[in-house]
């Protein structure tokens, strides 16, 4: 269940419990996160303002009331002192740290079974995915992240199929002055995309962002899921653009290697030089650039990296 529009309002629970409730506070406190509720301060909780959310609260408030303690809940269109945008920032940054245990344990499987393909891998799968799908059904605006561990239960997927035959090399001259689409707050791999379908395959491109392919049915999707310049076997976005068209530039291949251990943290390439650029993607989606705006900063940065490399 994910809204990515802000909600009409916000219910509140905010809560007391008797120093004796040591139990109670952590049975409570357990229910809160199955729920997803968002922690404002201690002992202070927020929804999205939804029916489901609401019979929710008005539950955990009887428990507390059960336990001895005193509870309010209350339904607010603002919040004093955070915009909705903080709000659903909030809400995101806790999703982020469970998808980001997923992504580990994930990242984990995956490594151990590149070679071969262990008889519990599909098992292992199948409970982090059961795991995944619980944490999306209480990611109510639609976490970034998310969006990365579909990307490597692709690339799982993709290690029990038979290898197939490389794709045929593609003619850069066919796509050119085309709209390029991929996911919002795009960071290492989605700016180093960019960034090479400017210079190497479309130097007139022009980039949308949007969660779903369907939001612009005539540009071509890149680094989603399910579509065809993405993650292929062990390559990241950039390196799958750059074998099938066959850029040959001897720096871009080397900025790839460095894009790939960045994004996958395999340590293929054993390469850190973009781990920096990494992170000043990260934080200009932290300060709340837009994201034609981090596309910009992003292609100046790898326009230097490549000018060095170059060199």
């Amino acid at each position: 269940m994910t809204t990515t529009s802000t909600p009409h309002g916000w219910l509140l629970l905010l809560y007391t419990l008797p120093t004796k409730q040591a139990a109670g506070r952590v049975n409570l406190w357990r229910k809160l996160r199955k729920v997803g509720a968002c922690p404002l301060r201690t002992s202070a909780y927020v929804l999205p303002d939804e029916p489901a959310h609401v019979e929710r609260f008005q539950w955990l408030a009887q428990q507390v009331r059960d336990y001895d303690g005193e509870a309010t809940f209350a339904r607010v269109t603002k919040i004093e002192g955070l915009s909705n945008e903080e709000i659903k920032r909030l809400f995101n940054d806790v999703r982020a740290e469970d998808y980001a245990v997923l992504e580990k344990s994930l990242g984990l499987l995956i490594a151990a079974n590149r070679k071969k393909v262990g008889g519990e891998f599909a098992g292992a799968v199948e409970k982090l995915r059961r795991q995944f799908q619980e944490i999306r059904a209480i990611d109510y605006f639609d976490c970034p992240l998310a969006h990365e561990v579909e990307m490597l239960f692709q690339r799982a997927g993709r290690l029990s199929e038979p290898r197939r035959k490389s794709p045929a090399v593609l003619d850069a001259k066919r796509f050119h002055e085309r709209t390029w689409l991929t996911r919002p707050r795009p960071e290492i791999d989605r700016v180093g995309s960019a960034w090479l379908i400017r210079k190497f395959i479309d130097p007139r491109a022009t980039f949308v962002f949007a969660a779903s392919p369907n939001a612009h049915p005539k540009a071509l999707p890149y680094d989603m899921v399910g579509v065809e310049f993405t993650h292929h076997g062990d390559d990241c976005t950039f390196e799958t653009l750059l074998k099938r068209f066959a850029v040959s530039d001897p720096a871009a291949r080397q900025i790839g290697e460095m894009i790939h251990d960045a994004d996958l943290e395999d340590g293929k390439f054993q390469r850190t030089e973009c781990v920096g650029l990494e992170l000043l993607f990260k934080g200009w989606a932290r300060l709340g650039f837009e994201d034609a705006e981090i596309l910009d900063k992003g292609f100046a940065c790898f326009d230097a990296l490549h000018a060095a490399i170059r060199k």
